[in-house]
């Protein structure tokens, strides 16, 4: 079966940053697939080659089979993207910015489809509107439709719930997740990783534009079970420092194996001598198992 997104080898460099250092990454027809990385990590650039905006200074994108570069016509009319900035022309209403992007893939008789894009992200009130009257939010919901307004196969979505409130964030997913049950790929980029963790089935972790963790969600979790300890005490055993996934003034967070480390740690902490005043556990989450990638491939 053709990938729905075959990346292989792809590099990328601005001046003396290398943004991309060799990327292979495939993805399934019909995945909901997480990319990750901290700012600076490279998905945006994979993003922007995917999309033909940027050419890589080596390496392969395809779409579906086709080459964003040789083919770059059929590659772009399979896919959508709704980009991180908020770009949008101020001069038109939310319907003819949609009206205008379906031209762009000659689509004619395109208005039933705006209508239920419109719906869908509670945009109807809003049709007549010109774009410069709106909100971000709003502004991001109208990316949104533009991306989807030629129906693509392949969906990429970077940071598209920034800006926006928890509301109307549950109806795109909702919408999203509607898609993606439709046989839709879905490429999602976020900050918000309990998004990531809910939504997709297989992630990629960019680092310094190399990935250094790609598996089933469920893997990442389970390779890193164990205890993540929230304790706020004036200081911590030189001994147990390399266990610190974040601190903040006196609180710290410590990744621990199992609960005969936590027994540990607090028999350190009394023969120390030092008073926790508070102490909180949870298991593993997507968030932790993130931050331990990251501090691991630092």
């Amino acid at each position: 079966m053709t990938p729905a997104v075959e990346i292989l080898r792809v590099e990328r460099r601005f001046g003396t940053v290398q943004a991309l250092a060799g990327v292979d990454l495939v993805v399934g027809p019909g995945e909901f697939f997480g990319l990750l990385g901290p700012n600076g990590a490279g998905k945006t650039t994979l993003i922007s080659i995917l999309a033909g905006l940027t050419r890589a200074d080596a390496g392969t994108a395809r779409v579906l089979g086709h080459d964003v570069v040789d083919d770059y016509r059929s590659a772009r009319r399979l896919l959508g993207v709704v980009p991180q900035e908020l770009v949008f022309d101020p001069f038109f209403t939310v319907r003819e910015t949609l009206e205008i992007q379906a031209g762009y893939f000659g689509l004619r008789n395109s208005d039933d489809w705006i209508d239920e894009l419109l719906h869908h992200l509670d945009l109807t009130a809003r049709a007549h509107s010109n774009m410069r009257a709106l909100s971000g939010g709003m502004k991001r919901r109208v990316l949104v439709g533009q991306a989807l307004v030629h129906k693509p196969p392949v969906i990429v979505l970077d940071e598209p719930t920034a800006g926006v409130d928890v509301e109307l964030r549950q109806s795109l997913w909702a919408f999203i997740r509607k898609l993606n049950a439709d046989g839709h790929t879905i490429i999602l980029t976020t900050h918000y990783l309990e998004e990531a963790e809910a939504l997709c089935g297989r992630i990629a972790m960019l680092k310094a534009g190399r990935i250094v963790a790609l598996d089933t969600k469920q893997n990442l979790l389970s390779s890193f079970a164990g205890l993540t300890v929230r304790l706020t005490a004036d200081s911590l055993p030189e001994d147990w420092q390399p266990r610190i996934l974040r601190r903040d003034e006196q609180s710290y967070v410590l990744s621990l194996s199992n609960y005969a480390e936590l027994e540990r740690l607090l028999a350190t902490l009394r023969a120390h001598e030092i008073a926790v005043t508070e102490l909180s556990l949870q298991e593993a989450d997507l968030e932790q198992v993130f931050l331990r990638i990251m501090a691991r491939a630092h």
